[in-house]
């Protein structure tokens, strides 16, 4: 066989690979949709699938029904595909950019920090601003101060990945530290309205918290999605992608930004929901690889449906309650962080 069958027979095979890769975020995608639907339907007004798909489609229906649909389950199921793809991605793109399986925006101390934000305004008042409002912009703040003193350890030339995630894990434990602190200070009242927060959970998302959410996470997306080489790249090894022209010291500062900016927005809304970020990279790894132009995009429909996933079994789990889909995320995320070590060592 002549070299020029050879080429023609690799780009073919390049070719369907890709094709196959595709298909298989179509596929996760339309889980994600069909999760949606059945978030909207179940509840404690249980709703049909037709009278869901009726709705959304804008026929006619029951007035009451349109307001169920619209008004009170759309918003948090659309937030919970905007929430679940964005820790999705978060956590990918960390575990690139360390080259560490265990790495995600939880275990580096940012959902932590959240915690901690949110509980300081609720223990000690809103100052004026309403509740709703005031805990998202503590949760964010906090966030986004751990944010800043990895940026600034990522900025040093001397700071390994290794030794960035080793803050992460110190930052994680002052975090939950200072909040157990908090808790134990406040008020019983205080210290219930706490742990609800921590425990997270979709019901107070809003349109408006919904809107601010999904254009952050969007752009921030899009941004990271222009570094898909450079990543791919940065998974040779460091020193590798410096000799193919990547700057990995800015690489790494850019990527951790978009990062932490995207994932305090969505944790300042929604409370700490844990293993996402671990979880949905690990299963986009082994369906498709490390190629980001298709990592990226199945992590983040696998969040999206793992975390809508969670949301409908919140509702079911006990009949006429709602559940702390939290709690859910983390009963599938630790028998797989487990897994992960055992299997992958």
């Amino acid at each position: 066989m002549d070299t020029k069958a050879i080429l023609v027979e690799t780009i073919q095979h390049q070719r369907q690979l890709e094709s196959r890769r595709w298909r298989l975020i179509m596929w996760v995608s339309a889980l994600a949709l069909l999760a949606l639907v059945f978030d909207i339907a179940i509840g404690p007004s249980m709703l049909t699938l037709d009278q869901v798909l009726a709705a959304l489609m804008g026929f006619d229906v029951a007035p009451m029904t349109k307001v169920i649909v619209y008004d009170l389950r759309l918003p948090m199921a659309l937030m919970a595909l905007v929430v679940g793809a964005s820790l999705g991605v978060g956590g990918a793109e960390i575990q690139t950019l360390l080259n560490n399986p265990m790495a995600s925006p939880y275990t580096l101390g940012l959902a932590a920090a959240a915690g901690l934000g949110a509980s300081l305004v609720i223990a000690l008042g809103s100052f004026g601003l309403p509740l709703i409002l005031a805990v998202p912009i503590g949760a964010f703040s906090m966030t986004m101060l751990a944010s800043g003193v990895l940026f600034v350890l990522a900025s040093m030339s001397r700071i390994s990945s290794h030794m960035l995630i080793l803050a992460g894990i110190a930052l994680l434990f002052l975090f939950q530290s200072l909040l157990s602190l908090v808790q134990y200070l406040s008020a019983p009242e205080v210290s219930q309205q706490i742990l609800f927060w921590l425990f997270g959970n979709l019901t107070k998302t809003t349109w408006t918290s919904l809107g601010v959410t999904t254009a952050v996470s969007v752009v921030c997306i899009t941004l990271l999605m222009r570094h898909a080489w450079a990543l791919t790249a940065l998974r040779l090894g460091e020193a590798r992608a410096a000799t193919l022209g990547v700057n990995t010291h800015r690489l790494r500062l850019q990527v951790l930004f978009l990062v932490a900016v995207m994932t305090s927005v969505a944790i300042s809304f929604v409370g700490v929901i844990g293993f996402i970020g671990l979880v949905a990279p690990h299963i986009a790894r082994i369906l498709v690889g490390e190629d980001q132009r298709f990592f990226v995009p199945l992590s983040m429909v696998t969040g999206a449906a793992f975390l809508s996933i969670a949301s409908v079994l919140s509702k079911v789990i006990v009949p006429g309650a709602l559940f702390p889909v939290g709690i859910v995320t983390a009963f599938v995320g630790v028998p797989f962080f487990f897994w992960i070590i055992l299997i992958r060592r």
